[in-house]
């Protein structure tokens, strides 16, 4: 296939460098060796027995149908009452679109607003989906260098400053990924109050809402009702495979979003659905819970862990599972060091090149998703691997 073959638009797609790792972890496995995977976002708990019993159920009962293009009646008012028990948000059932999964809900948000040439801000480094998405709409994804000074967020400052006369949206994410870092409500407020008077749209990526740590958890929903919010069963629920989530969307976009879905997806995954219902159970959300204070564990361990090895950690994870750290002492490219890690210790990590340009080649990006066990057995390797490290280099 010849490059002018290929829609002109995907020469702004870029591969995901840790699925290029994560091959390469695969290969060394193949070969005998016990690989560490501290690189994908993805939690080592299964899924909940009771979803999985319910999809059983679903499957057993004929359940796998169509469903309508914005899911499951029953399914919004499960997740309308979760906003008000838990988030005391107020979220009306129809303003809920179920989607395949929390990618399904951004394209549908973006599809619906951005026009082509205009410009959507967002956070350096962040996830590269995202931008990927914006490119694909011919749109511009604007990217905002961030560091430890604002906690690796966008703020209300920076948002006014660089705004421009195509600028149309904004996209934060809290928790994000790849800081774990969170916005305050404060802050969140002053964000939708800037947006709001700029007569732009905010969208709030909170597929990692419920793995908060050191503060309320909250949800931009219970400030505004003019916010789209993005969410999904994939992290707090442990269901990534499933392939569900839901977007909040303001009375004036649900008709079309609506629309645009029943084009895009026709309807979400209907077991999934079906499962999804029982996650909301009290014994299922004990267990999430438990989950997390697990994930708030391990993010303790690793921490002192690799802080005793001089990685440098200049912001403090709140949310998510991932550490975001400098590794300016060791290197200065992250992505050799990623790689070389890999292949000489068997401990997989995710470069920083992954989530933007801004300093880039300093960063790495821890994800606690393995046990205390496997976190110590790979704190172990690192070690000895940068005391050759440090000799080499």
């Amino acid at each position: 296939m010849k490059d002018d073959q290929i829609a002109s638009r995907m020469q702004g797609i870029s591969p995901f460098y840790v699925m290029d790792l994560l091959a390469q972890a695969k290969k060394l496995e193949t070969q005998g060796h016990d690989v560490i995977h501290l690189e994908v976002g993805e939690p080592d708990f299964p899924t909940s027995q009771i979803i999985n019993n319910a999809a059983i159920q679903a499957i057993e009962s004929g359940y796998t149908k169509y469903t309508a293009a914005t899911g499951l009646p029953e399914l919004k008012s499960k997740i309308s009452e979760y906003y008000r028990q838990r988030l005391n948000a107020t979220v009306k059932p129809d303003n809920i679109i179920i989607t395949p999964g929390a990618s399904g809900a951004l394209q549908l948000a973006l599809s619906v607003l951005i026009n082509s040439g205009q410009n959507v801000l967002m956070a350096d480094p962040g996830y590269p989906c995202n931008r990927h998405f914006v490119r694909l709409l011919d749109a511009c994804a604007q990217t905002i260098p961030v560091d430890a000074d604002t906690r690796y967020q966008l703020t209300h400052q920076l948002i006014e400053t660089n705004w421009q006369d195509n600028t149309a949206a904004v996209l934060l994410a809290s928790p994000s990924n790849p800081t774990g870092t969170l916005i305050g409500r404060d802050e969140m407020q002053k964000i939708i109050n800037l947006v709001k008077k700029k007569k732009g749209f905010l969208l709030v990526d909170e597929i990692y809402q419920g793995l908060v740590y050191d503060q309320m958890d909250f949800s931009a929903a219970e400030l505004s009702s003019d916010v789209f919010v993005i969410n999904s069963f994939s992290k707090f629920f442990t269901m990534t495979g499933w392939r569900l989530g839901w977007l909040v969307v303001p009375d004036a976009f649900i008709e079309p979003v609506d629309r645009l879905a029943q084009n895009l997806f026709l309807s979400p995954p209907t077991v999934s659905q079906y499962a999804a219902l029982s996650a909301f159970n009290e014994e299922t959300l004990k267990c999430l819970d438990a989950q997390r204070d697990e994930l708030n564990k391990r993010r303790e361990f690793l921490l002192a862990g690799l802080i005793s090895m001089g990685f440098k950690i200049n912001v403090k994870p709140g949310g998510a599972f991932y550490i975001y750290a400098d590794v300016s002492k060791f290197t200065h490219d992250s992505f050799k060091f990623c790689n070389d890690l890999l292949h000489q210790s068997h401990v997989a990590i995710t470069p920083g090149i992954d989530f933007g340009e801004h300093q880039a080649n300093r960063y790495v990006r821890f994800a606690y998703t393995q046990n205390i066990e496997k976190l110590q057995m790979a704190l172990d390797r690192i070690g000895d691997f940068l005391s050759n490290y440090r000799h080499q280099n």
